[in-house]
Formats: structure tokens, C-alpha cells, sequence
């Protein structure tokens, strides 16, 4: 955590672990992500007209989700610019509670900003905190960091963020309301992007609905998640997880996106599993690709 003269700077906690650190090593690693037999074939080129409203995305480290991280991406490069990306991660650290951070965030490939405005009129209207604590360890936002820089080459100087940490006090019917009116009053044209990975399946992580077929049954239990999901049913969605247990660790940020957003074009582009990556599906994590249109 370092300061410069202007502002505060979050500096990278998983860079040289979830993705490379080297700005070179970086950019050929998410080329790969795009290029991948997982990902999407190619690179962002066809600019689009059409807004992408909202998405999910994974926050593995990139040789595990990097490729399904990569279907959002290029959706997002060849669409419209908007003035202002969201993004909201789940609490993996329990340090601090649901929080905006104000600070710019660096990355190998440079400086992102945050549109303070906007988080503190965020942090004015609503229970969020402004608070750095759950932000500084965790990983889920920061990676997502390089693929919106790498997709935005042209938009570099425009682009800007606001990092959203929540965790479960927070009163999501409430948030939703809230986050509409302050995007309403903005004015801006934003996207919000939940950064979530989907079921945690195995006993490294306390989760073991069933013992055979787990390939399968991994695909067919976070299939009815996203099934709900493209519906943009909030409340569907919680009972599946309560009836489940499906540990889908950032199913807060989701619902936000799912609440806040219109009725719109919802669109599941990839999804496979750590299993499919490694061969081992005893412990296994889910991964989707959604966009919001």
C-alpha cells in the first residue's frame, strides 16, 4: 500500500500467484486466455454497437479461469465503452465489512481509476462503508483488473472504476434500490461486473453433496443456478442456494447485478470446471462466463 502525491494507491496482493507480474508475461498470458480451446478463439476486434450491461466473471487464477474470464472480456472490448465499470467481489479475507475503497489501483499494466464521485455518493446513499480493510487481501476484484485494461487499449485515459467488497450484513433489496437511484442521478452509463467463481465442490472445501459422477453433478447443480440467473430471478436464486448449499462464494455481488439491472438479454457463454483443467474432480470449482445485454 503505497501513497503517491495525489492519492492513496492499492498495490497488487496476487500478482506473481493468480497471473503474472511482469506487464509482457501478463499481456501473452491473457492472450492465451482468449486464445485457448476454453476461451473464445480470438481476440477483441469487432467493435459492436450495443451496451453490455452487466456480467459475471470468475476470479481463479488465470491458467484455471483465465479462458471463461476471456468470454466476458471480449464481449465487453467490442462493445460500447461505458463511463463507469462496478465491480463487486465477495469478503474472502472476513477483514472489514461491505465497503467502496477510493484509492486508484495499480496493476503490471498500470494505473486504474476510481471515479471517487460516484463511490462517494454510493457511500453517502447507501450501507456501504468507505473503508480500505476488505479490499487490501482480497483477490476477487483485482483480477479483473487486467482484463477490463487489456480490453479498453483504446479507452485507457476514460476508464473508470468503483471496487465493491460485500458481505452477508448487508441488505441487498435495500443496496439494489439504493445502487439504482445513485446510477439514475449519475447519469453514467455503467456496467456492472459481479466477480464470482460458481461451486467449490470437494472436502478441501467442506462441500460434498454427492461421491459419484461428481463431473456431472458439478455441471447440473451450478446449470440450475445459471438457469435462475438468466432469468433474473433474485429470490429463485437464494432459495436454489439454501435448498443446495451450492457454494457459489460471490452469489451476493450476482443478485445485485441480477436486482439492479432491467429485464434484459442474459446469455451464459462458457462454463467448465478446475476438473476439466487439472483432471481431478475431487476438488473441484465451477466457472461461468454471463453477460447482461
Amino acid at each position: 500500500y503505497k501513497i503517491n502525491k495525489v492519492s492513496m494507491v492499492r498495490v497488487p496482493v496476487v500478482a506473481g500467484q493468480f497471473y503474472p507480474s511482469d506487464f509482457h508475461e501478463l499481456e501473452e498470458e491473457i492472450k492465451r486466455c482468449f486464445t485457448n480451446k476454453r476461451g473464445p478463439g480470438a481476440l477483441p476486434i469487432n467493435k459492436r454497437q450495443g451496451k453490455i450491461l452487466g456480467a459475471i466473471a470468475p476470479h481463479a487464477g488465470y491458467v484455471y479461469s483465465g479462458a471463461c474470464a476471456a468470454w466476458v472480456y471480449k464481449e465487453i472490448g467490442e462493445a460500447e465503452f461505458p463511463d463507469l465499470f462496478i465491480i463487486i467481489g465477495p469478503n474472502h479475507t472476513g477483514l472489514g465489512r461491505s465497503s467502496i475503497m477510493l484509492d486508484d489501483w495499480q496493476t503490471p499494466f498500470g494505473l486504474v481509476k476510481c471515479d471517487k464521485d460516484f463511490a462517494k455518493l454510493l457511500a453517502q446513499k447507501s450501507d456501504l462503508v468507505l473503508d480500505s480493510r476488505a479490499h487490501m487481501m482480497e483477490h476477487s476484484i483485482e483480477v479483473q483488473l487486467p482484463f477490463l485494461q487489456f480490453v479498453s487499449k483504446d479507452h485507457l485515459r476514460e476508464l473508470r472504476f468503483v471496487p465493491i467488497v460485500v458481505s452477508q450484513e448487508l441488505n441487498i433489496k435495500r443496496f439494489i434500490l439504493d445502487l439504482k437511484e445513485v446510477i439514475l442521478e449519475s447519469g453514467k452509463n455503467v456496467c456492472l461486473i459481479a466477480s464470482s467463481d460458481f461451486t467449490h465442490y470437494g472436502p478441501a472445501y467442506g462441500y460434498l453433496p454427492f461421491e459419484l459422477e461428481r463431473e456431472k453433478r458439478l455441471y447440473e447443480l451450478d446449470s440450475g443456478a445459471i438457469k435462475l440467473i438468466k432469468e433474473q430471478n433474485v429470490e429463485g436464486f437464494y432459495e436454489y442456494l439454501q435448498r443446495t448449499g451450492a457454494t457459489i462464494c460471490g452469489y451476493l455481488g450476482i443478485a445485485i447485478v441480477m436486482g439492479t439491472l432491467p429485464k434484459c438479454s442474459v446469455k451464459c457463454l462458457q462454463y467448465y470446471t478446475s476438473g476439466d483443467v487439472t483432471g481431478d474432480y475431487r476438488n473441484a470449482v465451477g466457472y461461468a462466463a454471463i453477460v447482461f445485454k
